[in-house]
Formats: structure tokens, C-alpha cells, sequence
């Protein structure tokens, strides 16, 4: 990707043969003609943001904006090229309103995969056939049923179809905001039992973000990352007159768009009754999308990897069985703060992801004193400060939190 500003451009010199041109805040509406007229003539795909309305959008040759009626009206015709090209600028579209460095990645993804050359990330994109609907039909009749006769679960429903298969942060939003058993039934029977869709996804192994290698002078050992993992769960806390901390860590901010960005982030990780078993039960606060503001919980199974500092989480949301893989990558020698790094995927919904998240004690940005070490660990992830969402630890009263009896604690950190 070339990437140059409009000044440089217009001052001369440059020349360039692209695939597909993407204008940014070019607002200025002599610019935008002189760049048109300029360098972007013979571009087969272009598309603009923010910039003069008067820039011409074409994708894959053919001209979309602007248009006249007669163009309208043939566009709008079953089959039409133009259609299914309107159908990928409004997916191109709404993905850069959302204004984070991962829907403008997946803006520019489409575009490639559309008129460029196939990208493996995306390939559930194309992955609808009549074949699904049968699938469905013969195998989850009563589901299908119960769901559509439930107002939640329809209402669910109608917000995933508008989402595409790989928007995350379309299809989260829409799951948290109307999740409801009959809707585990639901994605439970089409896409986790059966697979309907026939969609897939594999744990994105790149960046290869190495573990934490040493705490307080020790070498890691499975042990002690756990304990890192557990926390302040269970140690006293001097603000509630030496009652013990509720929660492991409570989330400052996070990387990924679609599951770390909801206000109220509290973790709980602890030692299950069984030998060796460990779980993690994130507690979340969700804005709905009909503006409600309620609670969520999670239940994940947490087992050891081979290397210490690094984790297999899974976990059933919402009928669909969640793999990720999660690493230690620098907590702080008093635990005022931690990051960890986690890549995973829902292969029956046919998704992949990746995301990290800054944790702390009490929810609050670790001192300035810590920056260039956050910012230290954040490259070995390969992110950068800004691309964090800061969390809303405001109005965070009443969290069900709570672990279940005979759960035990820490092992060798004190």
C-alpha cells in the first residue's frame, strides 16, 4: 500500500499504477478534480471518505457514484453488476464509519477480495448456497420455529441479516443485544452441530506474540502464570476495609472492535475443583442496540499450553463454540497492571480475530511512569497505543460477579 498525501501528488513527479485508490478527506473541490483528472483516471477501483461528494466511485471499472436515473433503475434489476456492487460499497461504507483501525482494515480487505484477488480471511464472504436453506430445514425445523416465534430471537435474527458473515462487530452487537435461549438453540443446531453455512476459520497465528519469559526475577512457570492470570481475586482490598478483591483485573481498554470495547469489563479467573482445571468468567456491561444497558457473563475453559504464559481458552456464546489462544505478555511486579494478547476463532460462525487488552486493579490508566513500557509490550503484539478503545468503567454498580464454592486461588505468587 502506497500512501500519499494530495499535496504531494498535485507538486508532481509521483507516478504510480494501482489496483485500487482510496481518497481520504480530500475536501477541497478543485483537488479532487485535479487528482481525478491527474492520477486517478485509470484506476479500476476507487472509492472516497470524508472527501469533496463530486469524486467518482467506480469499482472494478464500473462507475457507481454518481449515476443518473436511467443508471438507477437499470442497477436496481435482478443480477445487475451494479447491484452487487452497491451491495459492497455499503458494507465498505459502513465499515469506515465505525472509525477503528480494524473495520478500516476489513474495508480495504473487501475491496481486494472483490476486484483484486481472493483473500483467504474473507472467503465466508461468498459462502451462501440453496444447499444451506435445506441444510436448515431438514436438520433444525423446530428451532427455526421457535425462534421465529419468539420476539428476541426474531429480532436477532433480522439484525444478522443485515450483518455480513465476517462483520464481527455487526453480528456481536446484535448477539449480545437480543441473546435469549431460543437463540443458542438456534445457532446451536444451524451452525455448531450442523454447519449449515459450511463456514470455517482457523486461530490466526500471526503476529506470533511471545510470552512473558520472567516475574519478579523468576523464571514463568505454569503456576505462577495462572496466579498472574488470577490476580487480585481473593487478596484483600484496602478500599472496602480489607474484604477480599470480587475480581482478578478490571479492563482499562482493548483492542478489538467487536468484543473488547463494552463498558464494565471485570475478569475473574480461578482454580476449578477438579485437578488442573482453571476457568474465566468475564463480566460485561452491553449498550443494546434499543438502548438498554444489561449485564453479561461468560464461562470459559482455560487449559495450559505447552510453553508457560500461554493458554487455550474455549467457551460456548450463544450456541457457538469459541477456541482462542491467549498469552501472558507483561504484567507489572506489583500487578497494578497486565496485558495479555489472545487469537481466536468461531469456525462454525467463520470467524477469526485477534485482540489484546490492558488490565489493571481498579480500572484506572496506569501512570505515565508505565507508558513506555505498556507501549513496549503493545509492539510485541504488533499495536500501537492509539488503537485501543478506552473502557467506560463508570456506572458500574451491582456486577454479578462471584465464583462457585470449593474454586481455589492463587498457588506461589503473593
Amino acid at each position: 500500500m502506497l500512501v500519499l498525501t494530495d499535496e504531494a501528488l498535485l507538486a508532481g513527479g509521483t507516478e504510480f499504477d494501482a489496483d485500487v485508490a482510496v481518497v481520504v478527506a480530500v475536501t477541497d473541490v478543485e483537488v479532487a478534480k485535479q487528482l481525478q483528472s491527474r492520477y486517478l483516471q485509470n484506476i479500476p477501483t476507487l472509492v472516497s471518505f470524508d472527501s469533496a461528494p463530486d469524486i467518482e466511485t467506480r469499482l472494478g471499472g464500473l462507475k457507481v457514484k454518481p449515476v443518473d436515473q436511467v443508471e438507477k433503475v437499470l442497477g436496481a434489476l435482478p443480477g445487475s453488476q451494479r447491484k452487487e456492487a452497491l451491495k459492497v460499497l455499503s458494507l465498505v461504507d459502513e465499515a469506515w464509519a465505525r472509525k477503528s483501525s480494524d473495520d478500516v482494515r476489513f474495508a480495504l480487505l473487501v475491496l481486494i477480495d472483490s476486484y483484486v484477488t481472493p483473500v483467504t480471511l474473507l472467503k465466508n464472504l461468498r459462502a451462501t448456497s440453496l444447499a444451506s436453506v435445506q441444510c436448515m430445514v431438514k436438520n433444525c425445523r423446530s428451532q427455526i420455529l421457535a425462534c421465529i416465534l419468539d420476539p428476541d430471537c426474531r429480532t436477532a435474527l433480522t439484525c444478522l441479516q443485515n450483518c455480513a458473515p465476517t462483520d464481527q462487530v455487526c453480528s456481536y452487537r446484535c448477539i449480545v443485544s437480543y441473546e435469549s435461549p431460543k437463540l443458542e438453540a438456534f445457532t446451536l443446531c444451524v451452525l455448531q452441530k450442523h454447519n449449515c453455512l459450511g463456514l470455517s476459520a482457523d486461530i490466526l497465528m500471526q503476529p506470533d506474540v511471545q510470552p512473558l519469559q520472567a516475574f519478579r526475577g523468576e523464571p514463568i512457570t505454569h503456576e505462577s502464570a495462572e496466579d498472574l492470570f488470577i490476580g487480585w481475586l481473593g487478596r484483600p482490598n484496602p478500599n472496602a476495609k480489607g474484604a477480599p478483591f470480587e475480581y482478578s483485573w478490571r479492563v482499562v481498554a482493548g483492542q478489538n472492535a467487536a468484543y473488547d470495547q463494552f463498558p464494565c469489563q471485570y475478569q475473574l479467573f480461578y482454580r476449578g475443583k477438579a485437578k488442573g482445571s482453571m476457568w474465566y468468567d468475564p463480566v460485561f456491561k452491553v449498550q443494546t442496540l434499543d438502548e438498554r444497558m444489561l449485564w453479561r457473563r461468560r464461562h470459559y475453559r482455560v487449559k495450559r499450553d505447552i510453553v508457560p504464559g500461554t493458554f487455550y481458552f474455549t467457551v460456548l456464546d450463544n450456541g457457538v463454540i469459541s477456541k482462542e489462544f491467549w498469552r501472558i505478555v507483561d504484567v507489572k511486579e506489583d500487578l497494578s497492571w497486565g496485558l495479555f494478547y489472545y487469537s481466536g476463532a468461531a469456525a462454525a460462525a467463520g470467524q477469526s480475530y485477534t485482540g489484546a487488552i490492558l488490565v489493571t486493579q481498579d480500572g484506572t490508566w496506569p501512570p505515565e511512569s508505565e507508558a513506555a513500557r505498556i507501549s513496549a509490550a503493545l509492539d510485541r503484539c504488533g499495536i500501537k497505543v492509539w488503537e485501543l478503545y478506552r473502557v467506560n468503567n463508570s456506572g458500574c454498580s451491582d456486577p454479578p460477579l462471584g465464583i462457585p464454592e470449593g474454586s481455589s486461588l492463587h498457588s506461589v505468587i503473593t
